[in-house]
């Protein structure tokens, strides 16, 4: 959420001509670059994750129904891994070797590599003074 709100406060900020804040503090380049990381290392994974499952025999082994409904069953998966709960189509057997390693380094990914980028705003927004308002 913290990356959605630096993001809306900076383009507010260039929409109105002025510096963009956050509680007092300026918003730039660095803590732009974080929040753009910890937006896209999700959607990466995500998509990632269901180009390699759609291209290996291992992942396409495993699809019941294939064709369209069979991809949105690996995107689903993949989405889901990253993103949510971690929860399959019941057409897609997952529980293979190929979609357990997959879908465990999409969560590591999608999940837990955001603290990164969290923390490197976090530790750049406490170094920084608070403007003064007037």
């Amino acid at each position: 959420m913290l990356a959605f709100v630096i993001v809306a406060v900076f383009i507010a900020g260039l929409m109105i001509g002025r510096t963009p804040e956050y509680l007092g503090k300026k918003i730039e380049s660095y803590e732009m670059k974080m929040a753009s990381l910890m937006v896209l290392i999700p959607v990466v994974a995500v998509l990632l994750g269901t180009a390699i499952a759609v291209l290996v025999p291992a992942g396409k082994s495993a699809v019941a129904n294939p064709g369209s409904h069979g991809f949105s069953e690996i995107l689903y998966a993949f989405s889901s891994a990253s993103n949510n709960n971690g929860s399959a189509f019941a057409g897609l057997a997952t529980n293979n070797m190929f979609y357990n390693i997959a879908l465990g380094l999409a969560m590591l990914f999608g999940r837990y590599w955001l603290m990164i980028p969290a923390l490197a705003i976090s530790g750049s927004l406490v170094r920084k003074k608070q403007s003064r308002l007037q």
